[in-house]
């Protein structure tokens, strides 16, 4: 057992990841202090933050909300920065974890100052791999840091592989609960609301990967990121729907054995394991009653039931600008839909569309490279509707 604090940065304090890291710290204040914190614009929820943990810095991503932290924790003794700039600088500042809590490409530049700051990264933020696994994981080779994934599945397929060679690999398997309409046919698609899509049986998350998770691109985005995340070809890797979300993830090595990780849906399971690494954090949480679980199902994903998955699965191990075609573009479609803009199946339309488009397919060299397609792709989509 350690006999100091860890000093932890949380980025995306406000939001799901966030909140379940501090619980855990709140769970446990002699075993870490929070060192730094983000929030985009939540300036109450961040306030809160700082007056219960007393950080030495907090960011406030968005500009326009910097005034309004600075009236409520001016006093507070915690330094206050504002903007994109400011989550770069934080993330090079040296602590014994980084949770990269922020959600999409928002939160691509700080996991890289995290990299090349050699920090150890607690990753929750799939899009950086989604879209710059290339260029994140060539810089990951030559630092010292060391990503540690948060994602369930991922986290799951972590635990599997410790102490093993990745050359006894033969495939790992992501589990995924199939969402609210895993029993629907394919044209039962057509009619579903927002707030049927927002109904996950499983796990409580934001909006955008709840809806991401009724489509199974969450899934195949997890895909991709497992591609750079664990460095093995991509007929190595795949996905099964497991209703009962108990198993998250499974390795088949060469000699016919396979290790599975289960536990409860709870974020705070994977979160825990980073956190406490390479030691186990006791929380106190919820056992998983094997007895009362019962069965344990496994069904083949659907293509047709779930286009976004099969298109996130097609892109896996091709140019990487397809991966941040599909990324954008699944973005703006999301946010359409919950805007009532769209249907649900427009979601896989709009997805194929901008990777069928004459939208640059040039190789990425540089962040700044990302950004730019991420940029096209949304004003392709913009120029359409």
């Amino acid at each position: 057992m350690t006999d100091f604090r860890k000093k932890i940065s949380i980025f995306g304090g406000t939001g799901s990841i966030g909140t379940s890291t501090i619980d855990l710290v709140r769970a446990n204040p002699d075993r870490f202090e929070i060192y730094g914190v983000t929030a985009h614009s939540n300036v109450a929820a961040l306030a809160q933050i700082i007056a219960e943990f007393s950080p030495e810095i907090a960011v406030i991503s968005n500009p326009e909300s910097y005034s309004e932290l600075v009236a409520l924790c001016g006093d507070s003794g915690t330094e206050l920065l504002a903007g994109e700039d400011a989550l770069v600088e934080l993330a090079a500042h040296k602590v014994d974890l980084l949770v990269a809590g922020i959600v999409g490409l928002a939160g691509m530049n700080s996991v890289h100052a995290a990299i090349r700051a050699g920090q150890n990264i607690a990753l929750a933020n799939k899009e950086t791999l989604v879209a710059a696994g290339h260029i994140m994981m060539a810089e990951l080779a030559q630092s010292t840091a060391r990503i540690l994934p948060i994602d369930s599945e991922h986290n799951a397929i972590y635990q599997c592989l410790i102490s093993e060679s990745s050359s006894d690999i033969k495939t790992i398997t992501l589990t995924a609960s199939g969402g609210p309409f895993r029993d629907y046919a394919p044209a039962d698609l057509a009619h579903v609301t927002i707030d049927a899509a927002l109904a996950h049986p499983n796990w409580e998350m934001g909006p955008k990967v709840t809806i991401d998770s009724a489509s199974m691109m969450n899934k195949g985005l997890e895909l991709i990121e497992a591609y750079w995340l664990f460095g093995l070809k991509p007929e190595q890797i795949g996905a099964v729907i497991h209703p009962q979300s108990a198993i998250h993830g499974l390795v088949e090595f060469n000699d016919g054995s396979w290790l599975a990780h289960l536990g409860i849906a709870d974020m705070r399971v994977p979160i825990s394991h980073a956190l406490g690494y390479p030691e186990r954090l006791a929380w106190n949480p919820e056992r998983l009653d094997l007895v009362s679980l019962g069965n344990l199902e496994f069904k083949q994903i659907d293509r047709a039931l779930y286009p976004c998955f099969a298109s996130a699965v097609d892109v896996i191990g091709t140019n990487p600008a397809n991966a941040v075609i599909l990324n954008a573009a699944n973005e703006v479609a999301v946010d359409w839909f919950l805007k009532g803009k769209i249907t649900f199946t427009d979601i896989s339309g709009l997805v194929n569309r901008a990777l069928d488009s004459n939208v640059n397919h040039a190789m990425l060299d540089t962040l700044e490279d990302v950004i730019a397609l991420d940029n096209d792709v949304r004003q392709f989509l913009d120029a359409g509707n």
